[in-house]
């Protein structure tokens, strides 16, 4: 059964691609419904040059609260009928109302293993290095109110070599991220993905 997804970006979409593909290349089995952004970014670009629906919905310092916003969006997304929203790059935390209008049902990619090295803060592989850390990854989870505190759906690992820099453990864990996030999707779509309480059953 298809499902219909929306993706939601801030920044330069590289699992944007990679979910686009998996479509085109009929792994995932799903319908893009829309691309929204918060503002101008290449992940736009990216889906046009696709053929896919895009949008970019301004917050509007002076008129806007985080509810207000998310309830815009809402609207929007409402209206696609999306069934899952998943998350590349977005540099927004949504309001309570909205995490809890969608529970369960927004999907976010971290470039590290949560809980360790939570937040949108771009040097992330940074500190992990400076940490001394021998592995590192990405976590796929679904949102909540918190900032990178969702129920983990799945996870992978990549290994920290001696001579790693930044830009090639960043690299190493797009190339995971490209891999994992469209699986989850496609598990999501089966209905092989159950939440209870903390944890994450996933059937494969």
């Amino acid at each position: 059964m298809t499902i219909k997804i929306a993706v939601m970006a801030s920044t330069n979409g590289t699992d944007l691609q990679a979910i686009m593909d998996a479509i085109k290349n009929k792994e995932l089995d799903a319908e893009l419904k829309i691309v929204l952004a918060n503002k101008e970014c290449y992940a736009i670009e990216r889906a046009q040059n696709q053929g896919f629906k895009t949008r970019i919905e301004l917050y509007k310092k002076d008129e806007d609260t985080r509810e207000s916003y998310d309830k815009r969006v809402a609207e929007i997304l409402d209206q696609e009928e999306v069934e899952l929203l998943v998350l590349v790059g977005y540099m927004r935390l949504f309001s309570p109302w909205f995490a809890n209008k969608y529970k369960d049902r927004i999907m976010n990619i971290h470039p590290s293993l949560l809980p360790s090295f939570p937040g949108m803060d771009r040097s992330v592989h940074e500190d992990i290095l400076n940490y001394g850390c021998k592995v590192s990854g990405c976590t796929i989870h679904f949102v909540d109110e918190g900032m990178d505190t969702g129920p983990i759906i799945m996870q992978g690992t990549v290994d920290i070599e001696n001579d790693e820099t930044v830009d090639s453990l960043k690299e190493k864990v797009q190339t995971l991220e490209k891999e994992l996030y469209p699986k989850a999707i496609q598990l999501f779509g089966e209905g092989k993905i159950k939440v209870e309480g903390r944890k994450v059953i996933v059937k494969k």
